[in-house]
């Protein structure tokens, strides 16, 4: 039976169609978590497997050859349909479906609201660990999806390209430093990731349609070029998979501010913009 899912699922879709053979689950939650519950078949990857983890930017995207190591284990190959969810509201699955835009993958899903959507709304459950089987992968990296140091500095001359800070209001404002300075970016705009989830739903995302309406007031819209970061790209994980879900043209800066706020000759601004 061939897969056709949204890029945003309710756990009905998913359990529909749990035995499929196209699909591979990726549970990109802590460690603890999926050891004491996760979606059935689902494989386990660490979020610390997608980031590189070198100081001062240790949210950038790894390097290749650590990327084909983790994709070979979790049994990858180019003719599934990946279902990825976490324990938090989707920042480390964005993230994880940001890495997939890298490498060309284009089918996949993100499980709304993740374990907490699944569980609390009584779908089936495992807790023994799934051990894939490994396949051999050999990655090529698209740029496309990746905004780096360079292209943020350019992109401060562009009025048509908008910066989505995803950060709490603090660290946009100075208040709160993460970094060796605080602030923001010259003309970032701040939306807050946990802004754009609703609680009292299981964390699944606020409808779209009022998302989009948020990102308006703010001045991104559907025409804007989008680059989105927050303090490692992991936050804004969640912020890159709702531009997608919006269609809008957005990108990401891995080196995010833990990069931008630890350089000394960065432009920065602090309070609102």
């Amino acid at each position: 039976m061939a897969l056709n899912l949204d890029l945003i699922i309710e756990p009905e879709s998913l359990v529909a169609v749990l035995k499929n053979e196209e699909l591979l689950i990726i549970d990109v939650s802590q460690a603890s978590t999926y050891q004491q519950v996760h979606v059935p078949g689902a494989v386990h990857v660490n979020p610390s497997e997608l980031v590189a983890g070198v100081p001062p930017a240790p949210g950038k995207l790894p390097q290749l050859p650590a990327l084909e190591l983790l994709f070979s284990r979790i049994g990858y190959a180019q003719d599934k349909h990946i279902v990825v969810y976490d324990d938090e509201g989707g920042g480390w699955a964005g993230r994880f479906i940001w890495t997939l835009d890298l490498i060309g993958h284009t089918q996949y899903s993100y499980l709304n609201g993740g374990i907490h959507a699944w569980y609390k709304d009584g779908f089936p459950i495992e807790s023994e660990p799934v051990q894939a089987s490994p396949t051999e992968v050999h990655l090529d990296i698209d740029p496309g999806p990746r905004a780096e140091l360079s292209d943020v500095l350019c992109s401060l001359e562009d009025d048509t390209c908008k910066i989505w800070d995803a950060r709490s209001y603090e660290e946009y404002v100075g208040t709160k430093l993460s970094s060796a300075r605080g602030g923001h970016i010259p003309g970032a705009v701040n939306l807050d990731w946990l802004d754009t989830m609703d609680k009292t739903r299981n964390l699944r995302l606020y409808p779209l349609e009022d998302l989009k309406m948020k990102l308006e007031s703010i001045g991104i819209s559907e025409g804007n070029s989008i680059i989105t970061h927050c303090q490692t790209h992991h936050r804004s994980g969640l912020t890159y998979l709702i531009g997608k879900a919006l269609g809008f043209n957005i990108r990401a800066y891995d080196g995010s501010w833990s990069e931008w706020g630890n350089l000394e000759d960065t432009p920065i601004e602090t309070g609102e913009s």
